[in-house]
């Protein structure tokens, strides 16, 4: 194991890094969260109103699903969260970062989720996610101080590891797209997973989230066997898939589920 903070992306890629990661989520606010938006006691009147029969569901079974602490509250605002942004689901954003921050995840959990998912769920779906996470920052009063180095010093990585990794994609790959591989090894693997501003359980669990909303089945059973290397249990997969099933549909969640059980059988 060994330190990586001397191998850094390219001039082109780092201030891609650096503008989720620092000062983007605090200006420029025309946050969707705005007075036009309804307060959360009026949009459930409005459900009602609209659709009972979904009220009744949200008012039970949603609500029920919170309160499961087999996921903690903490874990499920950050999954929610991650849902939201790799899906482009932006309306509700700004109350599930509120509900998120008052669990127990911090500014800068929620900054560098962001910024993982433009990676891993594509760049104008975290830009989508600034505005509204500007504005719950700003009502409460949180600045750059609380929120990841745009160039921190890197997590150590196994080398072994990364090595057969790179192996396996160039020659899977190289002749395809070289840039795509080098981008992978310099950008992806040898940076982003490396920035401390997630623990590498959680880098992880968005991963998995992020690939099950977008139906991205092939991808599940090399992150989700990483993220359980990083510390997810099989007992929080349980919960994690049901969590999943309300806020990304239950499509997406059996288009996964092949991928998951042969992961966790083969484990």
């Amino acid at each position: 194991m060994t330190n990586r903070s001397s191998r850094r992306v390219s001039h082109l890629a780092r201030p891609a890094v650096a503008l989720i990661a620092s000062g983007a989520l605090l200006v420029g606010c025309t946050s969707q969260q705005s007075a036009d938006a309804p307060e959360p006691d009026v949009r459930a009147t409005a459900v009602e109103d609209v659709a009972p029969a979904l009220a009744q569901y949200d008012a039970e079974q949603v609500r029920e699903l919170w309160a499961d602490d087999s996921l903690s509250a903490r874990d499920r605002g950050l999954v929610t969260i991650a849902v939201l942004v790799a899906s482009g689901q932006t309306t509700d954003l700004g109350f599930y970062v509120n509900k998120a921050l008052d669990d127990g995840v911090s500014p800068a959990e929620v900054s560098e989720t962001i910024t993982h998912l433009g990676f891993y769920s594509g760049w104008q779906n975290a830009m989508a996610a600034v505005d509204p996470v500007a504005a719950i920052f700003a009502e409460r009063g949180i600045d750059e101080s609380e929120l990841p180095a745009a160039d921190p010093d890197l997590l150590n990585q196994d080398e072994a590891a990364e090595a057969t990794r790179e192996a396996e994609v160039q020659e899977q790959y190289g002749n395809v797209s070289q840039g795509l591989v080098d981008d992978t090894d310099s950008v992806v693997f040898d940076d982003l997973w490396l920035r401390p501003g997630l623990e590498s359980r959680d880098r992880s669990l968005v991963t998995v989230v992020a690939l099950v909303s977008t139906a991205q089945a092939d991808q599940v059973p090399y992150h989700l066997g990483r993220a359980m290397d990083n510390g997810l249990t099989a007992d929080e997969v349980d919960p994690l898939l049901n969590h999943l099933a309300y806020f990304t549909g239950w499509p997406k969640v059996f288009t996964a589920m092949p991928a998951v059980t042969e992961t966790l059988e083969s484990r």
